[in-house]
């Protein structure tokens, strides 16, 4: 977690009595885990309500981008979901500012969408496929709603697995998404690929694009340790 972050959630959490949360993290103790249900809990021990907020914000905001470093097409869509609750957060009336009902509503809208994440986190495994393999499966299925097409759900998964499998033929070269000749050996892969398997009825270059952005994405924060 950024320092500044920690920081902050350090000095807001001790003005509001809950000290204990802070051995989380400290000392080779766990670290600070939004999804961690004893965390969840010591956060909703808060009593200051504006506090609550903006401390679950900052981690939420944080959870999200390290999300996206994963699966970039369900990041950005929980980034947009994230925004539009805090847009409607800040369009709240000027008297509503200290009812304790406005403030309760939108604490509670936060962990429902914090729920949301750490179920979509988890979602590969439902899926029968693997954590990389579900950022391709997304981005497939994203397109054929985008296009309103379809495309058997067993097709789909089995085609997430076999991008994954040309993609990881290509990345095992350190500098593969700084090399033209790879890059359009990847493409190449991918156009054949999704032709032998009738997917999909439209450009296919915007496929490559969405699939070359989730794997140079995926493979550089991987292997940064991120």
């Amino acid at each position: 977690m950024n320092a500044k972050v920690r920081e902050m959630i350090r000095e807001a959490l001790k003005s509001d009595g809950v000290d204990e949360i802070f051995k989380m993290g400290e000392d080779g103790g766990r670290e600070y885990d939004l999804f961690d249900e004893d965390y969840l809990a010591k956060i909703e021990k808060i009593k200051l309500p504006n506090t609550k907020i903006k401390i679950l914000q900052q981690l939420l905001a944080k959870a999200i981008d390290d999300f996206k470093k994963i699966n970039k097409i369900k990041g950005i869509d929980f980034a947009k979901k994230f925004k539009a609750l805090v847009e409607r957060y800040n369009e709240r009336k000027e008297q509503d500012v200290l009812v304790n009902e406005v403030l309760e509503d939108f604490t509670d809208e936060i962990f429902d969408l914090i729920g949301a994440l750490k179920r979509e986190k988890e979602s590969f495994v439902d899926l029968g496929i693997d954590l990389e393999e579900k950022a391709f499966y997304d981005i497939l299925k994203a397109l054929t709603h985008k296009y309103d097409f379809e495309y058997l759900e067993d097709k789909l998964l089995r085609l997430a697995k076999e991008v994954k499998t040309v993609v990881d033929d290509k990345a095992r070269y350190t500098d593969w998404s700084q090399r033209d000749d790879i890059k359009a050996e990847l493409k190449a892969d991918l156009i054949i690929l999704l032709a032998e398997n009738g997917y999909p009825p439209v450009d296919r270059d915007e496929v490559y694009k969405e699939i070359f952005e989730q794997a140079e994405n995926f493979k550089k924060f991987q292997s940064a340790g991120v």
